[in-house]
């Protein structure tokens, strides 16, 4: 022991004391702010987004959010009426018929079908109707704070962050309560990893519909989309959109629509 203990006394010296740690309220969340800061920039983080973080408040409607989801526990067929599904199916109709060439381009760059893409796009936002009201990298520092889930969150907060960076999104821009962005309600993380520019004017914008559609496409696709395969339950490509989101009353859910819109 006389030999291990100095070499255990230098590792716990040269570990980090400054790891940011959790909490359940907003009272803890300027001291974990400051200690994150430094995990981020270890973690690549630019100064444009500590800026972005520094300047974060803790989102106590995302919290409220967050402990009050109700609708991943409906039956499916009260999810469906709730969510209104006859309507998105209908009007993912009219807009895949007023636009076959932009939905067939991305089947064949993606092999990702339209039905898919327009469920999913109808579902998030009501096709852009509204894409959020909260502070992305608040809504998302809080989770990443928050201890109920900060595992998960912590590497979208980073990703946020390296957004600002990019320019991709500012340290105001709005979207859902747990810090989704653009018109398919991407997190941050998968936004920095799956975002591609649709448009071809430069940049990666989630909030321009073309973009948004054709990162949605790439990240299913970087999941494991099998083109011209099945995507209902029990077919190859289910489990994909099981990667989109982990609800299985709301992976149910576009499934079933994407064949309706298809069909």
């Amino acid at each position: 022991m006389r030999r291990i203990l100095p070499i255990l006394l230098a590792t716990c010296l040269a570990a980090p004391v400054w790891a940011a740690q959790c909490g359940n309220s907003s009272g803890g969340y300027d001291t974990w702010k400051a200690a994150f800061a430094r995990e981020a920039e270890a973690a690549g983080v630019g100064q444009r987004g500590l800026q972005a973080l520094a300047a974060s408040s803790y989102a106590q409607g995302t919290i409220n959010a967050d402990r009050n989801q109700k609708s991943f526990k409906y039956s499916f067929d009260k999810f469906m009426q709730v969510r209104g599904a006859d309507t998105i199916i209908a009007q993912g109709r009219k807009r895949k018929a007023r636009n076959p060439a932009f939905y067939a381009s991305l089947e064949q760059n993606y092999g990702v079908p339209a039905g898919i893409l327009i469920a999913i796009h109808g579902m998030e936002t009501g096709f852009g109707g509204f894409m959020g009201d909260s502070t992305v990298v608040s809504a998302i520092s809080t989770l990443a704070y928050d201890c109920r889930r900060s595992a998960f969150f912590v590497p979208h907060a980073i990703g946020a962050l390296k957004l600002v960076d990019r320019g991709t999104i500012t340290a105001s821009t709005r979207g859902a309560k747990h810090g989704e962005l653009g018109h398919t309600q991407f997190l941050p993380g998968n936004a920095l990893s799956f975002g591609v520019d649709g448009n071809g004017d430069g940049r990666v914008d989630f909030y321009n519909e073309t973009d948004a559609l054709a990162s949605t496409a790439n990240f299913l696709r970087q999941k494991g989309w099998r083109a011209g395969q099945g995507y209902q339950e029990g077919q190859p490509n289910f489990q994909v959109i099981q990667q989109w989101n982990a609800a299985s009353v709301y992976q149910k859910a576009i499934a079933v629509m994407a064949s309706r819109i298809d069909g």
